[in-house]
Parts: structure tokens; sequence; C-alpha cells
């Protein structure tokens, strides 16, 4: 089992390049521009936690399903399919405005429905649960949920739970207290790039790593 140091430090970082820039960063920074910020920071962060959670579970219970030392060749090639995908959209012309472009095409066309789970809201504000629907179904089967996975496998599953609820309080923080102007200033390019560079050097240490029984 990889050390808890080291689970934390891979997760972190990866995290940190994932989310900014991703759709959900625009998402909270918008709603924190429209909403009280108390309640849109909760309900993303809530979000991502519990979706962190869940994919290090899943990553960690992989290995159980599969042997060790077929996850560990999967894992590696996942890091390198993850940092090639990512140094493509980079390197890739245009789309430094389309993540935030969608996203407030999304929130318009979302602000009529002002009625979301009747239920739900007789416990909790509805934009606690707006920002928290919003974040967690963007997140479902993203790359950053799938790298999670990945690395869990790999890794230490409690230093990649602790490092990415790191990671994504950071992040999200940045985006409600930074807002539009923030997140418009982000370039997506050398996030992209320097997301896939990461990705590539955790392949390559993985690669490098004997396979624990």
């Amino acid at each position: 089992m990889s050390s808890l140091a080291q689970g934390l430090t891979k997760s972190l970082a990866m995290t940190v390049l994932s989310e900014i820039g991703d759709k959900t960063f625009f998402a909270a920074a918008i709603l924190a521009m429209r909403h009280p910020r108390r309640f849109v920071l909760s309900g993303c962060l809530v979000a991502l936690i519990v979706m962190t959670i869940l994919s290090a579970v899943v990553g960690w219970a992989t290995p159980n399903l599969i042997s060790r030392k077929w996850t560990h060749h999967i894992t590696t090639l996942l890091f390198f399919g993850f940092g090639l995908f990512s140094l493509w959209e980079g390197i890739k012309e245009g789309g430094e405005s389309e993540e935030l472009a969608e996203v407030e095409a999304k929130l318009a066309n979302d602000e009529p429905k002002k009625k979301h789970w009747p239920f739900l809201t007789q416990f909790f504000s509805p934009i606690f649960l707006k920002a928290f629907s919003l974040t967690f179904f963007g997140e479902w089967g993203d790359k950053s949920q799938l790298a999670t996975i990945t690395l869990a496998a790999d890794e230490n599953p409690f230093g990649v739970v602790l490092g990415g609820i790191v990671g994504q309080a950071f992040c999200t923080t940045a985006a409600v207290l930074g807002g539009k102007s923030l997140a418009s200033q982000i370039s997506e390019k050398i996030v992209a790039v320097s997301s896939g560079v990461l990705f590539i050097g955790f392949g390559i240490q993985s690669f490098l790593s004997p396979i624990e029984s």
C-alpha cells in the first residue's frame, strides 16, 4: 500500500489542476455572483466531497475485483491516456472561453425552473440544492472523477480522499470568492497542458514502480 503522504500529494496536485477552469469551477463562480456565497460554497463543497469519497471507494475496491497486477497496468495506461488527452486539449486551437460560455448558457436556461426538489427545499436552501445538483451531476463521469478512481486504485485511498477534499475546498473557495472575473482570466490551455504533464508524470512513476502483491 502506498504511503498516505504520497496519495495525498498526488491527489491534491491532480485535483487542483483538474478543477481549475473546469465546468463546476465556472458554475460556482457564476452562481456566487447571483446568490448568497455561503449557500453556493456549501452546496458545491458537499457535492465535491461526496463525489471524491465515492470515487475513492470505487478505486479502492477495484484491486479486490481485479488482480493487483492488472490494476497496476490499467492505471498506468489510464494515467498516460489522461495526460495525452489533456495535452491535446491544451494544444488544440481555440476553446479558451468555451467552458465559461457553455456554463453561462446552461445556467441561463435553467433559471426559469425555480421549483426543484420540492420536498428537500423544506429542509435545505434552494440555492444549496441547486449548487449541489449542478456540481454533483457536472462531475459525474468527468475526467477528474475518473482520475480520482484511477489514483485511488493505485495509491492510499485515505490520502487520495484527503488530498481531493483539500484541493476541492481550495478551488471552490477561490471560484466563489473570485467570481466570474477570476474565472475569465484563467488560461484553460496552460491548465490543460500542466494537467497533461502531471498525468504523464504519474504514468511514468507508476510504470517504474514495482507491482505490490
